[in-house]
């Protein structure tokens, strides 16, 4: 009860602050940027916009930023004939009310969520009439991770209205958006509808509406990915960014992805298809008004080429870039995508990165190899870690409110060409995850994520931090002989049923045993895809998944994207 009264405390502070400066910041000003020109088919918007000014509907605060939330809500409330909507997470009950109208009125909704979020924080027996969390769920709680204790906390805050310690059924029927949806009996699934434990993640955050427009987002429906922090009073959410896009041509490839998913939907023929258990998925090209798209999803079976996958199409984009090509990423951990930005460094392409504080400098961020520096862990450089030679200074992290983070995934390349959706720059996107990747050409498009990557880098920490620098120094004192793969750059892709031991003992996670193993039964029968190479004793999935993108069948090793 203590840590009740201490959020009761806060919250009459948090409004008092909120009375006095947050509602008063922004009113007697003026938009700090002028708005540009939307393209008619495609609209972009971004939570941190300067050029917009919105009232939250859940905190006593207008601030700057497009709406993210109204955006969404106003879609569906276009709806004549369907809503599809697949997102990670969903806890905004605005949103779900709004779905719910929708479904009254005989529109058909659908709703898919990754796995660890379809559910209520909740556990109580409907027919109790209110429930005493801070008692009820204690042991509950104590189960939970440091992350998950806090959402607990952030829902009871949000949810427990009168401040009273007690979550009445009627707080949880208004402010709960999963018991909103579940009390109209809309049908929600998850991506453990095909009969296993979960894909990697149900990462979309789409939604399809009437067979035509389609929204296509970074952000989590969530107060943290598009207002901020209810109980923080200067969070404005992580940094996002939203598409509405005009084109049945194009929704009909989105829908195709979501029907793959939702299979009989709550049905019980478990025909949902989740992650690697899709089918392969062609990468799709439409000419909408003045925009190229290319639309390719996520994942993709690690047997197959590197270039047919997401990443592989985001390293050919960027190897296309002629001028500059600027990054805004939550993660960037894909060694081949900093290989090929390496290339087109040295080709005089001016390049500048902005990764989340919380992944910028852990031991597999591309961005320290873009700084020229190498972090090991436990004396263990990543495998095939390259630093760059001529390292950059453009390299960097933004600077947010506390808690607030960087969650785009978007670039820019030659102020003309955008990649982003949400698909993180990572093996498990590629691999594992549910996820939408989108390239779209037309600089007026561009010319909005141009303006917030600039926003963004204007207001940045750029360079190696003085506590990477003294971790570094440490590091080599304490490991001086650290272990270190042969690069990629210079071994390329590897054919197991040639490759010397040496290059074999370059993969990931396999060591000079392994590589011996994998030579011995490869001279009894040659391997003729990644799927085989379990007949190593020592190689099963997971180990499959991991050397996957570094195999090849072809006799050509170049590791190196054609225009």
């Amino acid at each position: 009860m203590h840590l009740f009264f201490s959020r009761l405390l806060f919250y009459k502070i948090f409004l008092l602050t909120f009375t006095l400066f947050g509602c008063t910041r922004v009113k007697s000003s003026t938009s700090v940027t002028k708005a540009l020109p939307q393209d008619p088919f495609i609209q972009v918007y971004f939570n941190y916009s300067q050029s917009s000014q919105y009232q939250e509907e859940y905190r006593p605060r207008k601030r700057y930023g497009d709406n993210l939330e109204q955006q969404i809500i106003n879609t569906i409330i276009e709806a004549k004939s369907s809503v599809d909507l697949a997102v990670q997470e969903l806890r905004l009950p605005k949103i779900a009310e709004a779905l719910v109208d929708k479904h009254k009125a005989g529109v058909k909704v659908r709703v898919i969520l990754e796995n660890k979020y379809n559910h209520s924080w909740d556990k109580s027996d409907s027919s109790n009439n209110s429930i005493n969390h801070s008692q009820k769920n204690t042991n509950d709680i104590h189960k939970l991770s440091v992350r998950e204790k806090v959402k607990y906390q952030d829902w009871k805050f949000f949810t427990d209205v009168n401040k009273d310690g007690l979550i009445s059924l009627e707080e949880l029927k208004k402010k709960d958006a999963l018991v909103i949806l579940r009390n109209a009996n809309i049908p929600i699934l998850d991506d453990t509808a095909d009969g296993s434990k979960g894909s990697g993640l149900m990462h979309h955050k789409i939604i399809i509406v009437d067979n035509r427009i389609t929204i296509v987002s970074s952000a989590n429906f969530t107060m943290s990915g598009i207002h901020g922090d209810l109980g923080k009073a200067e969070s404005l959410g992580n940094a996002n960014n939203l598409l509405k896009i005009d084109s049945p041509k194009l929704a009909s490839f989105f829908k195709e992805e979501f029907n793959l998913m939702w299979g009989d939907g709550v049905g019980k023929k478990l025909d949902s298809r989740f992650g690697i258990q899709k089918p392969p998925r062609k990468t799709q090209t439409i000419t909408l008004g003045k925009n190229k798209i290319i639309l390719k999803f996520s994942p993709i079976s690690p047997t197959l080429p590197w270039l047919q996958t997401s990443n592989g199409l985001i390293g050919k984009t960027l190897n296309n870039g002629k001028k500059t090509i600027d990054m805004a990423l939550f993660v960037f951990s894909e060694q081949r995508l900093a290989n090929i930005l390496e290339k087109r460094h040295l080709n005089k392409v001016k390049i500048r990165a902005l990764i989340e504080k919380d992944f910028a400098y852990r031991f597999y961020s591309e961005g320290l190899d873009m700084m020229g520096i190498a972090y090991s862990q436990k004396c263990r450089y990543e495998p095939d870690n390259q630093p760059w030679n001529q390292p950059i200074n453009t390299v960097g992290v933004p600077v947010l409110s506390k808690g607030d983070l960087l969650h785009h995934k978007f670039s820019v390349i030659d102020g003309k060409k955008v990649i982003t959706g949400s698909h993180n720059w990572s093996d498990a996107a590629n691999y594992k995850n549910d996820e939408t990747l989108l390239i779209i050409e037309n600089p007026v498009v561009a010319a909005h994520y141009i303006r917030e990557f600039e926003r963004l880098y204007k207001n940045s920490r750029r360079g190696i931090p003085p506590k990477v620098e003294e971790k570094i120094k440490l590091q080599n004192k304490q490991c001086p002989k650290i272990t270190t793969s042969t690069k990629q750059k210079d071994i390329g892709l590897i054919n197991p049923n040639t490759a010397t031991l040496e290059e074999l003992i370059s993969l990931p996670g396999v060591g000079k045993k392994l590589a011996k193993q994998i030579i011995l039964t490869r001279q009894q029968k040659p391997f003729t895809s990644v799927a085989d190479l379990e007949r190593v004793s020592g190689i099963g999935s997971k180990m499959r998944y991991k050397i996957g993108s570094r195999i090849t069948f072809d006799s050509n090793n170049d590791l190196s994207i054609k225009n």
